[in-house]
């Protein structure tokens, strides 16, 4: 026991170091880590503190696009919201940080690196913030989001529209079509599905994502047709001049 609980202040000692944040409480901090996966009621897990460290991003987000984009319309802010509080970025906040190297999971889950886990990755990072605010506050959430987020937020393509808007004006002002997304597949367990959809265009080819939501997974579809059809750069979503 006394092993067991000498291993655990050494990981907790190590994300601390790592998110730049010491917890009063351990037991919320181990949650956040928790995935649903590793069926442990007396612990629980990350979903809960997902749902309020999701609202508390969001906040802090809007905050801080609201005070460094003082003419930007609704519109545009909406955008970079959106794209700031997105599941891959999120994911890449966990990447910097290293923190799948503490993700406790089930055994089903043998792996959180890669496109499959970008969403475990993403819910621990909201789940992390919905700790820190609970542990010690909107201050000290708002100081973890603004060290991860701020560089982000002054990106010259944080403005840049979702793929399905892009691609649905690209197939009218092209083909006079709507684009009709279908599911084509679901795989993985209940508590970590993953949707493969296909997207198509009247006039084009069609194209498929996946991700473990089905808006996710259309998002990624619209990409890639968008992607194919030269009207965005591969990778960035911008347009080609």
């Amino acid at each position: 026991m006394k092993r067991a609980q000498k291993k655990s202040a050494e990981v907790f000692a190590r994300v601390e170091e790592r998110i730049g944040h010491r917890f009063a409480d351990h037991d919320r901090l181990e949650r956040a880590l928790t995935h649903a996966s590793l069926r442990s009621p007396a612990r629980g897990n990350y979903e809960r503190l997902e749902f309020l460290g999701d609202r508390v991003l969001g906040l802090c987000v809007a905050e801080l696009l609201f005070s460094q984009y003082r003419e930007a319309s609704e519109g545009e802010l909406s955008v970079r919201l959106n794209q700031l509080v997105s599941a891959q970025t999120c994911a890449q906040v966990a990447d910097e940080i290293g923190l799948h190297e503490f993700i406790r999971t089930g055994s089903e889950i043998k792996k959180l690196t890669g496109s499959r886990m970008v969403n475990v990755r993403a819910d621990v990072v909201e789940s992390l913030i919905a700790a820190i605010y609970l542990d010690a506050g909107l201050e000290a959430a708002r100081n973890f989001i603004h060290a991860h987020w701020k560089a982000r937020s002054l990106a010259d393509d944080g403005a840049r529209r979702d793929a399905k808007t892009e691609l649905q004006e690209w197939a009218h002002a092209r083909f006079g079509v709507t684009p009709s997304y279908r599911v084509t597949s679901r795989t993985g367990p209940d508590h970590d599905p993953v949707f493969r959809v296909s997207v198509e265009v009247d006039g084009t080819a069609p194209a498929s994502g996946e991700s473990r939501s089905k808006r996710a997974a259309e998002q990624a579809a619209a990409t890639a047709l968008l992607e194919r059809e030269g009207v965005w750069q591969p990778g960035t979503g911008n347009r080609h001049d």
